[in-house]
């Protein structure tokens, strides 16, 4: 009987606690709303980061011309996952390569699945981009430099200076980088 009472006692507890954690704010954003970045020559706002999201994820709005994307990569902390809204973009890995069209959905798991995407089209790719838990957003703004959305900034010329700021950043944010054509020989 007291192992009952202690049960009950227990499930309205949690009950009533769960009430009070309760969140009572939600999070908006308005049109345009969030800080705009060039990362590699392609258009990024961060519409929510960590900050706003206590650390569970990042939604980011990518703008990708053509020719654009990031070269070979891994992050095993991060799940990283792509909505194509218009244009479309190659995605490779190891074990496949996908052409994202409109309306397709790419994710890449934790754990460190070397992948790479690429706006192979002759117009520009808009993508969402979710990320789990977040931080890559981080990387994002360290690495790129603040752009008007919608407004594209010449690649950087990778040099060597460049090469030792994103080996530094990758390191920092436990990313790997890979060789542009890592993937080509897969």
């Amino acid at each position: 009987m007291i192992s009952e009472h202690l049960a009950l006692l227990r499930q309205t507890f949690f009950t009533i606690l769960k009430y009070i954690m309760r969140p009572t704010t939600i999070i908006t954003t308005d049109p345009q709303a969030g800080q705009d970045i060039s990362v590699v020559g392609d258009n990024y706002r961060l519409i929510l980061t960590g900050k706003e999201t206590d650390g569970a994820f990042a939604l980011i709005d990518m703008l990708i011309p053509p020719g654009g994307g990031p070269g070979p990569h891994a992050h095993a902390k991060f799940q990283e996952s792509f909505y194509v809204l218009e244009g479309e973009i190659v995605v490779r890995s190891e074990s496949a390569t996908y052409v994202a069209r409109k309306g397709s959905l790419v994710s890449i798991p934790q754990g460190g699945a070397i992948h790479s995407f690429k706006n192979e089209s002759g117009s520009t790719a808009h993508i969402l981009c979710m990320v789990v838990p977040s931080g890559l957003e981080e990387f994002f703004r360290e690495a790129g430099e603040p752009a008007e959305y919608g407004k594209f900034l010449p690649a950087p010329e990778m040099n060597e200076e460049w090469l030792k700021k994103m080996e530094f950043l990758a390191k920092k944010y436990d990313q790997e980088l890979f060789p542009p054509d890592y993937l080509d020989k897969k």
